[in-house]
């Protein structure tokens, strides 16, 4: 037996119906206490579409842990053949379903299975798109291409994103659109800052954080009052974990050591929720992403940041040139250490400059609540029914 499905108890749709209550949502994806952002962004995605009145189902990917939600009808087992087809059963029992994409959450070469269970479903499905790769492999690109052709719409989180989507692969362009990453949008909170000012990074850590290029700059803030330090804040990567053991947050604690700046960076490996990292995030000075990428196009950090106010400095991947280029933080170059190191001081020394970063911030957050984000997604979803020919 592969996997055991608890059916939910709402009648299937008929196709071509009008919708007076919102139409329910079943949704494909890892999904907590599985420990990964694509996770944590469904779980925020479903409780938006619920405070829309939204019936929501999640099929989760399995990965050995157990969860206790309400929400999850059900369970995908990679390499099982039974438990796609059931896993398209229990999608069809919703009005539409929504396929959260990674190459690398499904079976077979590049993800290759989520294409069987696409092709099982009788309802429209939209497939969210979180990483559009610049350089795919042939198969991957022909994979992706597969996928796009059997779904009725794919949603990117960029502008960037669907650029690249439209241009660069052979898809229906009139199937890509954009809906902004979600976020939690904190109420006004009044925080007096006390202490070092904090510099703050944080994410499931892993080789491509680029922790090391702030490391590397820290010793050059020394002379400034109060005496900045840099936090990072995560658990190890639990693939990263898993092969490497804990040799990249070592090997980081060893370069604060060696260049002398251990006082000014620490590490914060524990687990926190929503209102706990918030919190963290609001209290320090500025947000940094210093990561390897040059091609990620969707960076749910990023978007947290902007959401919390505050000022951001990231390295120039696609996300943040786009998302800071009204003023939100300030973008340097991967190899430019006195970029980084200048855009970092200028924070730490000029309010006007800080302020004037954290007011745009505050002022694009709106638009990214996962409530009116969610909203989005019932409005496509509706959209889909209506054009869906009535059933024979």
């Amino acid at each position: 037996m592969d996997s055991l499905f608890a059916y939910p108890s709402f009648a299937a749709p008929v196709a071509g119906q009008c919708f007076s209550r919102p139409p329910s949502i079943g949704i494909l994806s890892t999904y907590p206490p599985t420990p990964c952002g694509l996770a944590t962004f469904t779980a925020a995605l479903s409780d938006g579409l619920s405070a829309n009145g939204a019936e929501v189902s999640v099929v989760r990917i399995a990965d050995g842990s157990p969860t206790s939600s309400s929400r999850v009808v059900g369970e995908l087992i990679n390499g099982s053949a039974t438990s796609v087809a059931a896993s398209s059963e229990l999608l069809n029992q919703c009005d539409v379903a929504i396929i959260q994409h990674e190459y690398g959450i499904y079976g077979g070469a590049d993800g290759e299975e989520v294409l069987d269970l696409i092709g099982g479903l009788h309802v429209p499905a939209i497939v969210v798109a979180h990483t559009i790769l610049k350089n795919p492999t042939p198969h991957q690109r022909s994979v992706f291409e597969a996928i796009a052709a059997r779904a009725d719409q794919v949603v990117v989180m960029s502008e960037v994103a669907n650029a690249r989507l439209r241009l660069d692969f052979n898809i229906d362009r009139r199937k890509v659109t954009t809906i902004p990453h979600g976020a939690t949008i904190p109420g006004r909170v009044s925080l007096k800052r006390s202490g070092r000012p904090t510099l703050l990074t944080w994410g499931l850590l892993g080789p491509g954080k680029g922790i090391e290029r702030v490391i590397d700059v820290m010793g050059s803030l020394h002379d400034l009052p109060g005496r900045p330090r840099y936090l990072v804040a995560g658990r190890t990567h639990p693939k990263v974990l898993a092969a490497d053991g804990e040799a990249y947050r070592d090997a980081r604690a060893e370069q604060a050591r060696s260049s002398g700046v251990a006082d000014s960076v620490s590490f914060d490996p524990g687990y926190r929720g929503v209102a706990s990292l918030v919190e963290l995030v609001q209290s320090a000075a500025a947000v940094v992403l210093p990561y390897d990428s040059t091609d990620q196009v969707t960076s749910g950090v990023l978007v947290d940041a902007i959401a919390c106010g505050r000022p951001v400095v990231a390295t120039a991947f696609p996300h943040a040139i786009e998302l800071l280029g009204t003023g939100a933080g300030i973008v340097v170059g991967h190899d430019d250490p006195d970029a980084l190191a200048a855009a970092l001081r200028r924070l730490l020394t000029d309010p006007r400059v800080a302020g004037s970063m954290a007011a745009e911030a505050r002022r694009l957050a709106p638009t990214m609540a996962w409530t009116s984000v969610a909203k989005t997604y019932l409005s496509l979803a509706r959209r889909h029914l209506v054009q869906r020919p009535a059933a024979v």
